[in-house]
């Protein structure tokens, strides 16, 4: 079952399999998927791809955004371990991007020190400058990789049209202690055949990741024409990253 687009600023404190209780930032639009990428498996279903010249208006101020945490915060909530920027697509995407960092982390030290500042990202703007100089004020920065050939990306993840992997790989090669995301799935327009999965072990051991979490659909794709990987495979392509010096996680 696909999930609804969220209409509001904050949610959760969510239990994260990955981060404990996180207390996820939507600073896109409200109820539509706004993302540079139109993953064959989104969760959120199929969408155009966007670019932030095409992305469209409707992303919250940077006050009203800071003023939803701040009052989440100040709720009945479970404390939570992480204020992680995710939501209805593409975090990034924000044209405030940097203000937003700078801003929730101020929060964060004034109102819940213990807290990490996360980012769940598609690695799709990485190679941007100034995104880049945000990215290296979080303390985690967790993103995908799911392709280490152009024409899967182009395939899997359908990115917008002029967005390579070069771009991508040079952005998360000059990131500070990356987690990288991946998502392996079968059938037909899956990525994990023998090539796909060497193309992107040769991908990753250029990137130097601090950590590899792979898993599979946990629900159903919008595409049927992708499969669930079972967990021995996962740990199966887990050893042969960890025998290229990959650290890797199985989830």
């Amino acid at each position: 079952m696909l999930l609804s687009t969220k209409g509001t600023i904050t949610y959760g404190p969510v239990r994260s399999r990955r981060l404990g209780w996180s207390l996820g930032i939507n600073a896109l639009p409200p109820y539509r998927k706004t993302c540079t990428f139109d993953c064959l498996y989104c969760q959120y279903g199929r969408a155009a791809p966007v670019s932030p010249d095409t992305a469209r208006p409707g992303f919250p101020p940077v006050d009203d955004v800071l003023a939803a945490i701040e009052e989440a915060l100040a709720g009945d909530i479970p404390q939570p371990a992480y204020l992680t920027f995710s939501g209805n697509g593409e975090p990034t995407l924000h044209p405030q991007f940097g203000d937003l960092v700078d801003g929730v982390c101020a929060l964060r030290n004034r109102l819940v020190p213990d807290a990490k500042v996360a980012l769940l990202s598609n690695s799709s703007l990485a190679g941007n400058t100034e995104i880049a100089s945000a990215l290296s004020c979080l303390d985690v920065r967790i993103m995908k990789l799911d392709a280490g050939t152009d024409a899967l990306l182009a395939n899997f993840n359908r990115p917008w049209p002029s967005l390579g992997l070069e771009d991508i790989t040079r952005g998360l090669r000059s990131l500070p202690s990356v987690t990288i995301q991946c998502l392996l799935a079968g059938g037909p327009e899956g990525n994990s055949s023998h090539d796909d999965i060497e193309s992107l072990i040769a991908c990753l051991q250029r990137i130097r990741p601090r950590m590899v979490q792979l898993y599979s659909l946990d629900r159903d794709a919008p595409t049927p024409t992708l499969a669930c990987l079972d967990t021995a495979r996962l740990h199966a392509i887990g050893r042969l990253m960890d025998r290229a010096e990959i650290p890797t996680m199985v989830f």
